[in-house]
């Protein structure tokens, strides 16, 4: 069993509306370490993961590593009631095989206290994703959230290319098409290549899925290379992580 209190519910809030978007079911892993929910979805083409360390808790006991799996639903109407006042107790109980979650307003001091019916199963086993990405590049997450919008009137597929110092991200279909050049400082923060070319296609859907957390950090660091899966990384405001996985399209 665990006992977590979380500083920031409105944050976590932004995490689990980010994660319902992508599957019906929500797995966490809770250790001494922290707590993180990994979440594959349902044809395994694209992975999310959230990585919440001890350090970013008021409090973390665990007596024994847990894992439970959440309806993304159900968690997703309660999260919803917080507010930017609340810190956020969670636990589990026995007795009615719920996660508890409590509100506290640290202002007033009033609770508001919910169960959420876990689902009575084990999640399945995630992989671990550990991949060498050659192009790396961070920028505006609103910016890439309106990239996404762009590619999302045009077609299903973008494409994503580097030479030259620079990315080009590209869709055509039906007689439509689109295509935007970035660069460093125009407007992306930062560009990393260890190789010449690099190309790779990836579902737009799926880029949506990953753009809709753009509100969860400033910035987005994307990691691509030809053929491989793309990475998409936000830094959580406050510290902890959101990791997007997507694999390529043929």
């Amino acid at each position: 069993m665990f006992k977590a209190v979380y500083p920031n519910a409105t944050k976590l809030k932004k995490i689990i509306q980010a994660l319902a978007k992508l599957s019906d079911e929500l797995p966490f892993y809770v250790t001494s370490n922290g707590i993180e929910i990994k979440v594959l979805s349902p044809d395994k083409t694209m992975l999310a993961v959230v990585t919440l360390s001890s350090l970013e808790f008021e409090e973390l006991s665990v007596e024994e590593d847990t894992t439970f799996l959440a309806s993304a639903t159900e968690l997703k109407k309660i999260i919803r009631r917080a507010t930017r006042n609340d810190t956020l107790f969670m636990t589990i109980s026995k007795e009615t095989n719920e996660l508890v979650m409590v509100f506290r307003d640290k202002k007033t001091g009033v609770e508001r206290e919910f169960g959420v019916p876990l689902i009575p199963r084990p999640p399945e086993p995630v992989p671990e994703l550990q991949l060498d990405l050659s192009v790396t590049f961070t920028m505006l997450s609103q910016d890439f959230k309106d990239i996404v919008g762009d590619l999302k009137l045009v077609g299903e597929e973008a494409i994503f290319t580097y030479e030259n110092r620079s990315i080009t991200i590209k869709s055509v279909e039906q007689q439509k098409d689109y295509q935007c050049v970035l660069g460093e400082g125009a407007p992306l923060i930062l560009l990393t290549s260890t190789t010449d070319k690099a190309r790779a296609s990836y579902n737009i859907e799926m880029l949506a899925v990953a753009a809709r957390a753009a509100t969860a950090s400033k910035n987005v660091t994307i990691s691509f290379d030809t053929g491989k899966p793309m990475k998409i990384e936000y830094d959580l405001a406050g510290g902890g992580k959101l990791t997007y996985w997507i694999v390529p399209r043929v």
